[in-house]
Protein backbone atom coordinates (compact mmCIF):
# COMPACT_ATOMS: atom_id res chain seq x y z
CA UNK A 1 0.00 0.00 0.00
CA UNK A 2 1.30 3.22 -0.83
CA UNK A 3 1.01 5.86 1.84
CA UNK A 4 1.97 9.79 1.42
CA UNK A 5 5.46 10.66 2.43
CA UNK A 6 7.03 11.67 5.48
CA UNK A 7 6.84 15.77 5.30
CA UNK A 8 3.25 15.65 3.61
CA UNK A 9 2.02 13.79 7.03
CA UNK A 10 3.92 16.35 9.44
CA UNK A 11 2.97 18.83 7.19
CA UNK A 12 -0.52 17.58 7.69
CA UNK A 13 -0.43 17.49 11.04
CA UNK A 14 1.28 20.79 11.71
CA UNK A 15 -1.44 22.68 9.82
CA UNK A 16 -4.20 21.13 11.81
CA UNK A 17 -2.84 21.98 15.02
CA UNK A 18 -2.65 25.27 13.46
CA UNK A 19 -6.54 25.34 12.91
CA UNK A 20 -7.22 23.90 16.42
CA UNK A 21 -5.70 27.21 17.64
CA UNK A 22 -7.15 29.52 15.15
CA UNK A 23 -10.66 28.26 15.67
CA UNK A 24 -10.39 28.51 19.64
CA UNK A 25 -8.87 31.71 19.38
CA UNK A 26 -10.76 33.05 16.49
CA UNK A 27 -13.96 31.41 16.86
CA UNK A 28 -14.82 30.51 20.59
CA UNK A 29 -13.10 33.14 22.30
CA UNK A 30 -13.47 36.30 19.98
CA UNK A 31 -16.55 35.35 18.47
CA UNK A 32 -18.57 33.62 21.20
CA UNK A 33 -16.65 35.31 23.94
CA UNK A 34 -16.34 32.17 25.81
CA UNK A 35 -12.95 32.48 27.76
CA UNK A 36 -10.38 29.66 28.36
CA UNK A 37 -9.96 28.18 31.58
CA UNK A 38 -6.16 27.05 33.05
CA UNK A 39 -6.74 23.61 31.57
CA UNK A 40 -8.01 25.02 28.15
CA UNK A 41 -5.13 27.25 28.07
CA UNK A 42 -2.43 23.98 28.92
CA UNK A 43 -3.76 22.08 26.22
CA UNK A 44 -3.30 24.95 23.53
CA UNK A 45 -0.18 25.21 24.91
CA UNK A 46 0.02 21.08 23.95
CA UNK A 47 -1.68 21.48 20.06
CA UNK A 48 0.92 24.19 19.78
CA UNK A 49 3.97 22.11 20.78
CA UNK A 50 2.83 19.24 18.55
CA UNK A 51 2.17 21.62 16.27
CA UNK A 52 6.03 23.14 15.96
CA UNK A 53 7.32 19.58 16.10
CA UNK A 54 5.46 18.65 13.07
CA UNK A 55 6.10 21.02 11.40
CA UNK A 56 10.05 21.08 12.42
CA UNK A 57 9.63 17.64 10.91
CA UNK A 58 7.92 18.83 7.71
CA UNK A 59 10.29 21.66 7.57
CA UNK A 60 13.43 19.54 8.18
CA UNK A 61 12.23 16.53 6.28
CA UNK A 62 15.00 13.99 7.92
CA UNK A 63 16.12 10.89 7.33
CA UNK A 64 13.58 7.79 8.74
CA UNK A 65 16.08 7.70 12.04
CA UNK A 66 15.31 11.53 12.22
CA UNK A 67 11.65 11.25 11.47
CA UNK A 68 11.04 8.75 14.16
CA UNK A 69 12.69 11.20 16.55
CA UNK A 70 10.36 13.44 15.56
CA UNK A 71 7.37 11.41 15.65
CA UNK A 72 8.31 10.16 19.01
CA UNK A 73 8.43 13.48 20.11
CA UNK A 74 5.15 14.39 19.14
CA UNK A 75 3.60 11.73 20.46
CA UNK A 76 4.50 12.25 23.61
CA UNK A 77 3.05 15.77 23.57
CA UNK A 78 -0.33 14.47 22.40
CA UNK A 79 -0.24 12.11 25.39
CA UNK A 80 0.70 15.13 27.96
CA UNK A 81 -2.09 17.14 25.96
CA UNK A 82 -4.63 13.86 26.30
CA UNK A 83 -3.98 13.78 29.90
CA UNK A 84 -4.80 17.73 30.19
CA UNK A 85 -8.14 16.83 28.23
CA UNK A 86 -9.32 14.22 30.35
CA UNK A 87 -8.40 16.05 33.23
CA UNK A 88 -10.54 18.48 31.99
CA UNK A 89 -13.93 15.98 31.42
CA UNK A 90 -13.15 14.72 34.95
CA UNK A 91 -13.64 17.77 36.81
CA UNK A 92 -16.58 18.16 34.15
CA UNK A 93 -17.80 15.07 35.68
CA UNK A 94 -17.41 15.49 39.37
CA UNK A 95 -20.24 16.08 41.70
CA UNK A 96 -20.79 19.65 42.66
CA UNK A 97 -19.78 19.61 45.43
CA UNK A 98 -16.63 18.21 45.00
CA UNK A 99 -15.41 20.64 42.31
CA UNK A 100 -12.40 22.78 43.19
CA UNK A 101 -13.15 26.93 43.73
CA UNK A 102 -12.48 28.81 41.17
CA UNK A 103 -9.47 31.04 40.40
CA UNK A 104 -8.68 34.85 39.26
CA UNK A 105 -8.06 35.66 35.58
CA UNK A 106 -5.22 33.94 33.74
CA UNK A 107 -3.69 37.70 32.91
CA UNK A 108 -4.26 38.65 36.48
CA UNK A 109 -1.79 35.46 37.14
CA UNK A 110 0.47 36.61 34.67
CA UNK A 111 0.59 40.11 36.23
CA UNK A 112 1.16 38.99 39.98
CA UNK A 113 2.77 35.80 40.25
CA UNK A 114 5.89 34.52 38.99
CA UNK A 115 5.99 32.31 35.71
CA UNK A 116 6.55 29.29 37.96
CA UNK A 117 3.40 29.51 40.06
CA UNK A 118 1.42 30.59 37.51
CA UNK A 119 2.50 27.10 35.09
CA UNK A 120 1.39 25.22 38.84
CA UNK A 121 -1.58 26.58 38.53
CA UNK A 122 -2.30 26.29 34.88
CA UNK A 123 -1.73 22.44 35.25
CA UNK A 124 -3.67 22.16 38.68
CA UNK A 125 -6.79 23.57 36.70
CA UNK A 126 -10.22 25.19 38.74
CA UNK A 127 -13.59 25.13 39.28
CA UNK A 128 -13.79 27.32 36.01
CA UNK A 129 -12.35 24.25 34.49
CA UNK A 130 -15.45 22.16 34.87
CA UNK A 131 -18.08 24.70 33.27
CA UNK A 132 -19.38 22.78 30.33
CA UNK A 133 -19.00 26.44 28.16
CA UNK A 134 -20.03 24.38 24.68
CA UNK A 135 -21.12 20.94 23.16
CA UNK A 136 -21.34 19.18 20.18
CA UNK A 137 -23.35 16.06 19.71
CA UNK A 138 -23.28 15.79 23.44
CA UNK A 139 -19.71 15.73 23.59
CA UNK A 140 -18.05 18.88 25.63
CA UNK A 141 -14.87 20.85 24.41
CA UNK A 142 -12.01 18.78 26.01
CA UNK A 143 -13.81 15.15 24.98
CA UNK A 144 -13.22 17.37 21.15
CA UNK A 145 -9.74 18.26 22.23
CA UNK A 146 -8.62 14.48 23.69
CA UNK A 147 -10.16 13.19 20.06
CA UNK A 148 -7.60 15.31 18.58
CA UNK A 149 -4.71 14.52 20.54
CA UNK A 150 -5.97 10.87 20.48
CA UNK A 151 -5.66 11.10 16.35
CA UNK A 152 -2.37 13.08 16.82
CA UNK A 153 -0.96 10.18 18.74
CA UNK A 154 -2.19 8.04 16.19
CA UNK A 155 0.04 9.62 13.67
CA UNK A 156 2.75 10.03 15.73
CA UNK A 157 2.60 6.30 16.23
CA UNK A 158 1.89 5.87 12.54
CA UNK A 159 5.35 7.41 11.63
CA UNK A 160 7.18 5.35 13.90
CA UNK A 161 6.33 2.03 13.11
CA UNK A 162 5.90 2.95 9.04
CA UNK A 163 8.73 1.37 6.41
CA UNK A 164 10.43 4.23 4.73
Amino acid sequence: MLYPNNRFVSLSVALGCGALLLVAVLYFQEHLGLEPCYLCITQRVFVAIVGIIFLCAAIHNPNPRGQKIYAGLGLVGAIGGSYFSAKQLWLQNLPEDNIPTCGPPVDYLFDVFPASEVITMLIRGDGNCAKVQWELLGVSMPGWVLLMFVAMAGVGIFQLLRKD
